[in-house]
């Protein structure tokens, strides 16, 4: 061994065994001296610390304190190098010394020793045996405090460490280098950041003795990247319903807690009102909370609660940020944020109950979209020892215009869903008309879904004779134009109902009616297309008579408990055009129930069309009195809980007039039956008590007769219905419509109509397959 170096051989019980001259030089101690002796007992003891000794390391490492042979303590650097003997038996160490303030003479331990990233080196018990300034002043203390010590109990308990130190061992068993993403042990989301890499270091063998650690501050990227997923997190989680308040929940769902510590959503009063923006502001702002949310015990509480209005001073951050239209950063020490925090600040900490910091920095962004404000979204920080930053104020404020587009979506919805239920609510009948032929229930759902209110619509109106139609329809489309051209539809269907068209008739007109609208809508033809489905019920013959254009077929509730659909040959969609519709008639018992319904109750993503009509025809069989509670079992049963769609269900309870009600007689073409047919009619109304109208309905009965037969065709019949009201009816074989006409002062005929339009409520006639019907209605005497 070359006396010039300070080294050492130990074997593997920790016994010096070999001493150069080096080591004589910095300790004093002779080759015969220590060659024997444990290499701990050359350490020197701190008074009180021999306890200690048992549990340090064989052989130290490190910066180590020795007792020289006059009895002063040196400072020494050792390093250590395991010896192998045969079989890969240990055999020991080799070490070298050199005094702990010496200074580098290599170029390569100067790069080491001046490096601005910190670098370690620990041996295979993860024990420190270098480390440069950097890594020292990282580790939290001197390299002569450090040096020896294992790197789990300089770090500290955590799972970074752990994460580490598990790392650390894989490179020793592997030899492959590693890197790893290690925080500091601060808890909060200020921590520091490294990036750690670690390689072997092998000796001339190639065996590893050694694991090196070089460490990037890795702060500011981290944050960086940071802020860019909780910005691809805003684009997803912001805005999933057009739902104002929703839509503010999940703003400070995103900002709270890994942005602030505490978060709000105050908006201006008619933005929850859907109303349309004030033209001036005042000085002082009033807004509305909306979402708040807190990151915890410790974190700030709300002082304002949820739905409740607060007047923001224009001092005030929030008012601040509304006026000038951009985000506001207050910290401590600033005057107009010093004053708030003094006005709300305490309350929002007492709020928290004991919080162990104040608040010291706040942000408030506006919520601006389409150049229209809001409302604001606060942040604030109490917990966090950093304050905002510009970079925060300018992630904000991508994350609030963001949230402020959602806002506005889900506002814009809300009016146009409000003006468009509102329209449809005037559009639908409120109070449906008297009429003896069947008892009504009626329900309709709008839609909540994001598509907006549909075209759905029903009706219900009175024919001559009696009878009544059935309406029920759906509009293609959403919103306000769905709805309306569902006023359109309604009105035609109402107008052609007068002209008391049969019911495939009536499809036919409309549909010509849909494509001429169609042919207007130069942008959006499709949204014209419609569905209808129209029924008329004569409770005198008990007959129902149906036609559909793309319309569900009803289903029908015998009052024996059987339910079925009714089975039609359904049109095509109205619009479609150039294809015929067809009636289907049905004689039915009276009390029996039909169901009118749109395809929203049985159609929906994800139902099965043919078990929601069993669920129907189900449900329909429920023992219920009263049509109104039927409707609710069925809307019950049937709809799922969120209903995709508009949903209009109307139930018609079939009743039908008794023979005494009804009278007919056939009338032969002579102008000399008219006497007998107002007397027939006369002894009519003596019978059912009527004789108070008596003198009106013979007049009417004659005039209708006489002009069936003077410009009618044989057969003629008339027929009394006493119902409401008393209908008379004269129906003949002609298809030519009576028109009411002004006779000149000396024409001898030509009164007739006139005077039955004079004595009687409402008068008309409708065509029919065999000819054609007159009818007059007049008002029964009150009792």
């Amino acid at each position: 061994m070359d006396d010039a170096s300070a080294a050492l051989v130990v074997d593997a019980r920790g016994v010096v065994t070999g001493w150069s001259e080096g080591a004589r030089l910095l300790t004093g101690f002779s080759a015969e001296e220590a060659v024997g002796r444990p290499v701990r007992e050359l350490l020197a003891v701190e008074p009180g610390a021999e306890d200690d000794l048992p549990r340090r390391p064989v052989v130290p490492v490190g910066v180590v304190t020795v007792r020289h042979r006059d009895g002063h303590p040196v400072a020494l650097r050792l390093a250590a190098c395991r010896v192998h003997g045969p079989g890969d038996a240990d055999a020991g160490h080799v070490v070298t010394a050199l005094p702990a303030d010496a200074e580098e003479t290599t170029l390569a331990g100067r790069v080491f020793e001046q490096s601005s990233l910190p670098i370690s080196v620990l041996d295979a018990e993860h024990r420190f045996i270098r480390l440069n300034a950097a890594a020292a002043e990282a580790m939290g203390g001197s390299e002569q405090d450090l040096l020896g010590r294992p790197f789990a109990d300089v770090a500290g308990p955590g799972e970074a460490t752990r994460s580490v130190d598990r790392h650390m061992r894989t490179v020793a068993e592997t030899g492959r280098a590693l890197r790893d993403e290690s925080y500091s042990q601060a808890a909060d989301p200020s921590q520091q950041v490294w990036d750690v890499e670690m390689w072997p270091v092998r000796d001339a063998a190639g065996r590893v003795v050694a694991t090196a650690l070089a460490g990037l501050d890795s702060t500011e990227q981290h944050r960086a990247r940071r802020r860019l997923a909780l910005l691809d997190e805003a684009a997803s989680a912001l805005g999933t319903t057009l739902d104002v308040g929703r839509t503010a929940e999940e703003l400070v769902a995103l900002l709270v807690p890994d942005f602030a510590d505490f978060a709000a959503v105050d908006l201006l009063d008619w933005v929850l009102d859907a109303e349309a923006p004030p033209l001036r502001g005042d000085p002082e702002v009033t807004l509305r909370r909306t979402a708040h949310a807190s990151a915890g015990p410790g974190a700030p509480d709300t002082v304002v609660p949820l739905g409740r209005t607060d007047v923001y001073p224009p001092y005030s951050p929030p008012a601040r940020a509304l006026r000038e239209g951009r985000a506001v950063l207050a910290q401590t020490g600033e005057p107009d944020f010093d004053r708030w925090m003094a006005e709300r600040g305490a309350e929002a900490l007492r709020a928290c109950g004991a919080c162990p910091t104040g608040i010291h920095s706040e942000l408030a962004v506006p919520l601006r979209a389409r150049g229209t404000t809001l409302g604001v979204a606060i942040a604030v920080r109490n917990i966090r020892p950093d304050g905002f930053a510009a970079d925060d104020a300018l992630l904000a404020e991508e994350i609030a215009s963001r949230a402020a587009v959602c806002v506005d979506n889900a506002r814009r919805f809300a009016r146009e869903r409000a003006t468009a239920l509102t329209l449809q609510h005037s559009l639908l009948p409120r109070v449906l008309p008297g009429q003896a032929a069947v008892e009504i229930a009626h329900r309709y759902l709008p839609s909540a879904s994001a598509a907006g209110i549909g075209g759905d619509w029903f009706d219900v109106i009175p024919l001559s004779g009696t009878r009544v139609a059935l309406v029920v329809g759906d509009v293609v489309g959403h919103g306000i134009p769905s709805t309306a051209t569902m006023g359109r539809l309604c009105t035609a269907v109402r107008t052609l109902a007068d002209v008391d068209l049969p019911p495939e008739e009536l499809l036919t007109h409309l549909d010509d009616l849909v494509a001429h609208l169609a042919a207007d809508e130069r942008e959006d033809v499709p949204e014209l297309g419609a569905t209808c489905l129209y029924a008329v019920y004569d409770p005198v013959s008990r007959h129902l008579a149906v036609a559909a254009a793309g319309h569900p077929a009803p289903a029908l509730l015998m009052p024996d408990g059987t339910c079925r659909l009714v089975p039609l040959n359904t049109g095509p969609p109205l619009g479609v055009g150039g294809l015929p519709f067809e009636a289907t008639e049905l004689e039915l018992p009276e009390g029996c129930v039909v169901a009118f319904y749109t395809d929203g109750l049985i159609e929906g993503r994800g139902r099965d069309v043919d078990h929601s009509t069993q669920e129907l025809c189900r449900a329909l069989k429920a023992p219920a009195e009263l049509l109104d509670a039927l409707c609710d079992v069925v809307l019950k049963a049937v709809l799922p809980e969120e209903p995709g769609d508009d949903v209009a269900l109307l139930l018609a309870r079939t009743r039908a007039l008794g023979a005494g009600q009804v009278a007919a007689r056939d009338v032969a073409p002579d102008p000399g039956e008219v006497p007998a047919v107002r007397q027939w009619a006369v002894e009519l109304l003596s019978a059912w008590g009527l004789d108070d109208i008596a003198f009106v309905t013979e007049l009417v009965v004659s005039e209708l007769v006489t002009n069936a037969i003077r410009y009618g065709e044989s057969p003629i019949r008339v027929r009394l219905i006493r119902d409401r009201t008393l209908i008379c009816e004269v129906t003949d074989s002609s298809s030519t419509s009576p028109h009411l006409r002004r006779a000149h002062a000396f024409d001898e005929g030509g009164r007739g109509l006139l005077l039955v339009a004079q004595l009687t409520q409402r008068w008309g006639s409708r065509q029919a397959d065999g000819g054609k019907t007159i009818w007059a209605e007049q008002a029964l005497p009150r009792r």
